[in-house]
């Protein structure tokens, strides 16, 4: 694969993490704190989000034909242990990150979503397919408070952070990897243009193979420019991060 990467911060610090190498792509999204509160961690969001990507690299590359749920739940596992004793994972406010993974393996290509990052892939005979974990936007009208009891639960949504288990609850899949033209790995700030603009998964695929990864980012920052604060639910500008990966023969423009 060759791979391009794109991150930019929203209204704060970036508590997104990208990272790549020859055979696959991964892009977390950290869970912005929940403000005036205690969430029981001396560490902080990006703190995890850091932890949690370098440990899920490290698996991709000493496991390489790991199922991705089993590499996402040792990699959580593994950082719940370099907290320490000082932080409390049972709170409800526990920091947590959002995953989504891509792997190029022999004739296949797997991936990986956990909480609301998106995959999109593009095929050779010119249909795309996206998978997007929305589970959290069944619950538009819930204030945090409420939220936090719906994390990581049956009949909630399910996040990277204080429970190996929530792996098991991701949507993964397989692609034979000669049907996979390109493929794109998002954060929900960087596929807005899509939840929120009308822009189609195509439009966005088009866009940032044509334009490239900090294109897509500065397009999603110009359209939230113009839009007033507070039309839409959440920040105003969010983290948006976004990894492109192009397969075999593929090149950089459609």
């Amino acid at each position: 694969m060759e791979i391009t990467c794109a991150t930019r911060p929203g209204d704060t610090l970036n508590e997104d993490f990208v990272a790549a190498a020859g055979h696959f792509a991964v892009v977390l999204d950290g869970a912005t704190a929940e403000p005036g509160v205690d969430n029981g961690c001396r560490h902080g969001v990006r703190w995890l989000v850091t932890q949690l990507g370098s440990r899920l690299v490290a698996g991709l590359i000493e496991t390489p034909a790991a199922a991705l749920p089993q590499v996402v739940a040792a990699a959580v596992a593994d950082v719940m242990t370099r907290h320490g004793t000082q932080c409390d994972l049972a709170n409800p406010r526990s920091p947590s990150a959002t995953v989504a993974v891509l792997r190029q393996r022999e004739d296949q290509v797997d991936h990986l979503v956990l909480g609301d990052s998106a995959v999109v892939a593009r095929f050779t005979d010119g249909t795309v397919d996206c998978v997007v974990d929305n589970r959290i936007h069944q619950f538009p009208d819930r204030s945090w408070a409420d939220l936090r009891h719906l994390r990581n639960k049956e009949g909630g949504f399910w996040v990277a952070g204080n429970r190996p288990e929530a792996a098991a609850h991701a949507l993964t899949g397989t692609w034979p990897a000669e049907r996979v033209e390109r493929a794109c790995l998002l954060t929900d700030g960087a596929y807005r243009l899509v939840e929120r603009y009308e822009w189609s998964w195509q439009d966005l695929l088009d866009c940032v193979s044509r334009e490239g990864a900090h294109a897509l980012i500065a397009r999603t920052r110009t359209a939230e420019e113009r839009t007033p604060a507070g039309a839409f639910p959440g920040k105003h500008h969010d983290d948006a991060s976004v990894a492109l990966c192009l397969m075999g023969g593929a090149t950089g423009t459609v």
